[in-house]
């Protein structure tokens, strides 16, 4: 019995000591995964990105795979601003453009939201007199 007794000590007195080591070890890697989640987001952000064109508009994405989007401004048949309840909260909003092509998913999330109408009505112009030039 006393040596089970003295082994439940030391345990315990080994125990005691490991306990900050393994509060730091897990408090490091929460550091880390945070610091990489972060730079995901970042990534991610940049990522995104639009130019008008005369004709057309191009749409960038991508962190991994980039994928390069041209929509002529003839083909665009409805031009929506969305913001769900986490972009409203930062003052966000994406605009989203549908084509009659089931495969174009043209889409500019992060804008702020006067930026994003103005993107809107300025693409709805311009659809407009392409589609009056055809």
């Amino acid at each position: 019995m006393a040596l089970s007794t003295a082994a439940l000590v030391v345990a315990a007195a080994a125990a005691a000591r490991a306990t900050p080591l393994l509060m730091l070890a897990a408090a490091l890697a929460l550091l880390g995964a945070g610091a990489l989640g972060w730079g995901y987001v970042r990534r991610r952000y940049r990522s995104w990105g639009y130019l008008e064109r005369q004709e057309d508009l191009l749409v960038r994405r991508g962190v991994m795979f980039q994928r390069l989007s041209v929509v002529p401004y003839g083909r665009m048949q409805t031009v929506e601003v969305t913001a769900g309840p986490l972009e409203r909260s930062f003052g966000l909003a994406t605009v989203q453009l549908h084509t009659a092509s089931a495969a174009t998913d043209a889409r500019i999330p992060g804008l702020e939201r006067l930026v994003a109408a103005q993107l809107r009505d300025r693409l709805v112009r311009l659809g407009e007199a392409s589609a009056e030039g055809l």
